[in-house]
């Protein structure tokens, strides 16, 4: 059995604000792991630019990155938080995964957003790798926000192991948004028979709703639009017996797939 934290925020424009509310969560609430959401390192008014992210921006060694994880040390739990991470590359959307100190997963966002008049490729430099780490008896894989509308990533990750997807998130409100929401993280879940945490921003501009699927889809908790905070426990147990009734694995046909994403090209 696992207990996670999900931290649904209002993140404002001041890093250092927004660094003391991250860590004041972790001090404030006993889990395993706890999960925040996208956009950790701050806004303007719900943008995201590239002045500002260039201008927040840090590697893993900095300040930011490094209080955090001092604090999964200090608890001897994880901690899932996104930053925007400075590099050689420029600067990604990177979601962090901490363990007792030390960091064990690593992703930048493949599939960046634009979409909806956004317009994050002009931001930050594109990932091209899958993360996924073993903890609690879980193997997780990361993901970010976006990336949701792409059951690639998701079954891919579901291949090399994982049976609990991390989604740090920062979902725009608009019309069918949450409806959208509600979907996707079901169906990501439902379909790779494993756990889904989606862990959104709240506020003017984002759509709350932080929820936890189940390996059969059911969305087990929804936190709506407050800014709140919510332990819950999972148990990989219950993979295991989902699998068993749909053993997902087992029956794909990737050599099918292969052959016909090649004919699309």
């Amino acid at each position: 059995m696992m207990r996670v934290a999900l931290h649904q925020l209002v993140v404002s424009g001041n890093k250092e604000e927004n660094l003391r509310k991250v860590l004041e969560k972790i001090d404030s609430f006993d889990a395993d792991l706890h999960v925040f959401p996208e956009y950790l390192m701050g806004t303007r008014d719900g943008n995201v630019t590239r002045e500002l992210v260039y201008s927040f921006g840090e590697p893993l060694g900095g300040e930011f990155a490094s209080k955090i994880i001092s604090k999964s040390e200090e608890y001897g739990v994880g901690v899932v938080f996104s930053m925007y991470l400075k590099d050689t590359n420029g600067v990604s959307n990177a979601a962090v995964l901490a363990v007792n100190g030390k960091v064990s997963a690593v992703y930048r966002k493949i599939h960046l957003f634009d979409a909806y008049g956004y317009r994050e490729s002009d931001v930050f430099a594109r990932g091209n790798e899958v993360a996924t780490a073993h903890f609690k008896g879980f193997t997780i894989g990361l993901a970010v926000c976006f990336d949701l509308r792409f059951p690639e990533l998701f079954r891919a990750m579901m291949l090399r192991g994982a049976n609990l997807f991390i989604v740090p998130s920062a979902w725009y409100k608009g019309p069918h948004k949450v409806d959208q929401w509600k979907s996707l993280t079901s169906a990501r879940a439902h379909e790779n028979v494993s756990f889904l945490v989606a862990v959104d921003q709240t506020g003017d501009h984002f759509a709350g709703h932080s929820l936890v699927a189940t390996p059969m889809g059911h969305i087990l908790v929804d936190l709506g639009e407050a800014e709140r905070s919510l332990l819950v426990d999972i148990d990989p147990t219950e993979v295991s017996q989902a699998r068993e009734k749909i053993p997902i694995d087992k029956l794909l046909r990737l050599d099918l797939y292969r052959e016909w994403i090649k004919e699309g090209k």
